[in-house]
């Protein structure tokens, strides 16, 4: 293992950790105020990303799109809670889960319907398309950093707007009593469309951003949704701190695992069983992480009620 490649994939890692937080930290805030399962969060993820890339496409400017794409995702996560999630606070998780993943398929076949099924391409913008030299000699894209630097930003704003601020004071009393705060003359309804449409537009912001990394197309979100779920059991439901701390030890861990073990176990294998073998254990490796921090911390390293 060269120093170089190391650095890489832990900076690759960061990467994937500082975006999993955007989409686990609207996810477990989402959760945190309202106790609601929102399978649909990747939805808006894949409505951050289209956003962007039609409107990149018909302005030739990145910038204007990512903020359409996250005014967007949260405009459609607004709406969203005012149709379909009010009508759920107050009933089973298990109806919560099954209303979102009906949701899933209405956005992905009205994405389906919309736009076909064929992907659309998000180039970076040509201000952050150059690189940097990493120890060693290797280049590094500049704006996989600048993805980095943007979820930190986030993280330091959310720490703020929660701690801060007098929406974040009422963000914390929903968390702890709801019914107090109402009584109090908060309107609860109100602040739950705050909160539901600024987890919407963290997802967008998410997909606008990788969307420039990869293809955008319909169901992107729910790969992504499910390590965001991974995140925020490790992290502790419920806790923004939690949600940053799971989702950069779940991106370095998930990156170093397909990069390392199928190399590792090439010292006592053929290449191909080696191969077929690491990768096999590389896509568990989150989970048996998940598995051995709740053998220790139940309720995850954070958990936002101890």
């Amino acid at each position: 293992m060269s120093a170089t490649l190391l650095i890489e994939q832990l900076i690759n890692g960061l990467q994937l950790g500082t975006m999993l937080f955007l989409m686990a930290s609207g996810l477990t805030l989402v959760f945190g105020v309202m106790g609601l399962i929102n399978l649909a969060h990747g939805s808006f993820y894949m409505v951050g990303a289209y956003a962007t890339a039609l409107v990149t496409a018909a302005t030739g400017s990145f910038f204007i799109g990512l903020v359409v794409g996250i005014a967007v995702a949260a405009a459609v996560g607004a709406l969203v809670e005012l149709i379909v999630i009010r009508r759920l606070y107050h009933r089973p998780h298990l109806d919560q889960v099954l209303a979102t993943f009906a949701l899933i398929l209405v956005f992905s076949e009205g994405t389906r319907w919309l736009f076909g099924s064929s992907p659309l391409w998000l180039s970076p913008p040509e201000l952050l398309s150059g690189s940097v030299a990493l120890p060693g000699g290797s280049r590094y894209p500049v704006y996989r950093l600048v993805i980095i630097g943007v979820g930190i930003l986030i993280a330091l704003g959310l720490y703020l707007l929660i701690t801060r601020t007098r929406l974040g004071m009422r963000i914390r009393a929903g968390e702890s009593d709801r019914e107090m705060i109402g009584a109090l003359g908060v309107n609860i309804a109100r602040l739950y469309t705050l909160v539901f449409a600024l987890g919407a537009a963290l997802a967008g912001l998410a997909g606008a951003m990788v969307g420039a990394l990869q293809s955008v197309q319909v169901g992107m979100g729910e790969p992504v949704l499910i390590l965001a779920f991974v995140v925020i059991v490790i992290g502790g439901i419920g806790s923004i701190k939690g949600a940053l701390y799971g989702a950069l030890l779940v991106g370095v861990v998930d990156t170093l695992g397909r990069i390392f073990l199928p190399a590792f176990f090439r010292h006592f294998m053929s290449p191909s069983e080696a191969a077929g073998v690491g990768a096999a254990l590389a896509a568990m490796l989150i989970y048996i992480l998940m598995a051995v921090i709740l053998a220790f911390k139940p309720k995850g390293l954070f958990a936002a009620h101890d």
